[in-house]
């Protein structure tokens, strides 16, 4: 079994951003996959805040979504540590539900591209990735992952990323998922959010990765995930993909009632 004798990275943000009951997690996420229509899709994008913000749009994206056996799980780094990309290339990843191995044959094809680090650090205590797993795992339990997480990057290095990626995938031969794991807007009021995302979300629509770069930085969106977004629709662009669907877009509003300082998700598949 791929990371059965490697380092086992435990549950960061179970009990805070997830419930750490097996049964009441495994309850929670059934209900979020309520969807049993599947789409093929080469990568989507899924929000990562608590499932009582953000779970409900997860769940329409997973639940709509083919799941792989292999999948490169990439979003931003918010603690700071690590390397630029850090890629944790082998062992597993223990979530409530069991364990979620690496594909380790796939992380390396991945490393042997400057652009990446072997690094286990930034993935210690980041929540980005952890959250997306329980999903994951329960729509195929015998998926393994590739995690990535990303600091800040010039446009030129996400696209350097995102042709990795592509090339990677291309020559590992089998199916992979690309999980691109961001939020939009944060903290300002509901109907800027909207706006602001809603600019975001048409250039990731129409697949244009610089575009969605630039508009994030010219309009001062605060999508934390950009740079995973951008070398993920400059992956898919390589490997084929012509079409992106929103399948979900709301705001923390609708669980907290308050609209002056929300937070943007979105749910997209990229065929």
């Amino acid at each position: 079994m791929q990371g059965a004798l490697g380092m086992i990275r435990r549950p960061a943000v179970a009990g805070q951003f997830y419930p750490d009951n097996p049964g009441t997690l495994e309850e929670v996420v059934r209900a979020y996959m309520r969807d049993d229509r599947e789409e093929y899709y080469r990568a989507v994008i899924v929000p990562h805040a608590g499932y009582i913000y953000s779970g409900q749009t997860a769940g329409r994206v997973f639940a709509t979504t083919r799941i792989p056996q292999s999948i490169i799980l990439i979003g931003p780094n918010h603690t700071g540590l690590g390397e630029k990309v850090s890629l944790m290339a082998e062992g597993s990843w223990e979530i409530p539900l069991g364990v979620v191995d690496i594909d380790e044959e796939l992380a390396e094809r991945l490393l042997s591209y400057p652009v990446f680090s072997r690094d286990s650090k930034a993935h210690a205590y980041e929540h980005s990735l952890e959250v997306q797993l329980p999903f994951i795992y329960l729509k195929n339990p015998r998926a393994s992952i590739v995690p990535v997480t990303v600091m800040p990057l010039a446009y030129e290095e996400c696209v350097e990323l995102g042709t990795a990626l592509a090339d990677a995938i291309r020559d590992y031969g089998r199916e992979v998922l690309i999980v691109i794991s961001s939020d939009m807007n944060h903290y300002e009021s509901e109907d800027v959010t909207r706006q602001k995302d809603m600019m975001a979300i048409e250039r990731i629509l129409a697949l244009d990765p610089e575009g969605l770069y630039t508009v994030t930085r010219s309009k001062n969106i605060t999508m934390c995930g950009v740079v995973p977004a951008v070398a993920g629709i400059v992956a898919v662009r390589e490997l084929g993909g012509r079409e992106a669907t929103l399948i979900e877009h709301t705001t923390s509003a609708r669980t907290s009632g308050d609209y002056d300082h929300v937070v943007g998700y979105a749910g997209i598949g990229i065929k």
